[in-house]
């Protein structure tokens, strides 16, 4: 699932990445004064998406497929890439975290503020209450090495987390996770292999809300009966989680991690 807000054709796919993918042809066209990247892959089918912070446009498209052919792609969806680039520009940004006392952090969709406090022997992060968390560094710790900690932690956060979820979702959809694992993506909250049946979970949902982050597992669950994002796919969502839709509002609303979003 895109972090970023993407459509597509139906594209089969047995990773519903497109990274893996070698780029051919890189270019650039523009469309009623909008600037959309094109790049040309060996895929099956056109994939658009727009990205934040600023909401860049990219297009994956299939080598077959010539300028005209994305020019009418990209034109039949200019109304959604308007709509979600406002979107983008009202969203809250964090700034650089430079993981010092008194920053403002997030676990589970709460606001924290960042206690540090240099340790001599015990090192580790705490949610000390409902307003701090704790971390505990070793003196000199540089900026990467407290950044470190927080990650560590999120990451057993969500291990605690998703098998509950899977597990609760696996007979309404119909659909056994063979395998789940987490990293840092910078342009999805999740993916997919559909083959494998394993999925992706983005480090960075353990700072969304738990609603959220069920959504995101559920969402690529799905993926694993059904690759596209098409009637079907939407169909077992509204059976499954009726009020699937409000959850990706709300993971729209949090706020975006500082980093530059790439593909």
């Amino acid at each position: 699932m895109p972090s970023a807000q993407t459509a597509s054709n139906t594209h089969g796919r047995s990773s519903t990445s497109l990274r893996g993918s070698m780029s051919t042809d890189t270019s650039r066209i523009e469309i009623h004064g909008l600037v959309v990247e094109v790049v040309r892959k060996d895929i099956k089918h056109l994939h658009l998406g727009v990205y934040p912070p600023e909401g860049r446009v990219r297009v994956a498209a299939p080598l077959r497929l010539d300028d005209k052919a994305v020019r009418l792609a990209v034109i039949s969806r200019l109304a959604w890439i308007r709509r979600r680039r406002d979107e983008f520009g009202r969203q809250d940004r964090q700034s650089r975290r430079e993981f010092v006392s008194g920053e403002s952090h997030y676990f589970e969709g709460r606001r924290y503020r960042l206690d540090v406090a240099v340790s001599h022997r015990q090192t580790g992060v705490r949610l000390r209450n409902a307003a701090w968390i704790e971390m505990r560094v070793r003196p000199g710790a540089s900026r990467d090495a407290r950044e470190a900690m927080p990650y560590r932690w999120y990451r057993a956060r969500l291990r605690e987390r998703i098998p509950e979820i899977i597990a609760k979702w696996e007979p309404g959809i119909g659909v056994l996770v063979a395998d789940w694992r987490i990293r840092r993506m910078k342009t999805r909250w999740g993916t997919c292999n559909q083959e494998a049946r394993r999925i992706w979970l983005n480090s960075e949902l353990a700072k969304k809300p738990v609603a959220c982050l069920e959504y995101v597992v559920v969402h690529e669950m799905v993926h694993l009966i059904e690759r596209s994002h098409g009637d079907r796919f939407r169909s077992i969502l509204d059976r499954v989680m009726p009020q699937w839709r409000q959850r990706v509002d709300a993971l729209a609303r949090e706020p975006l991690a500082s980093e530059a979003w790439e593909i």
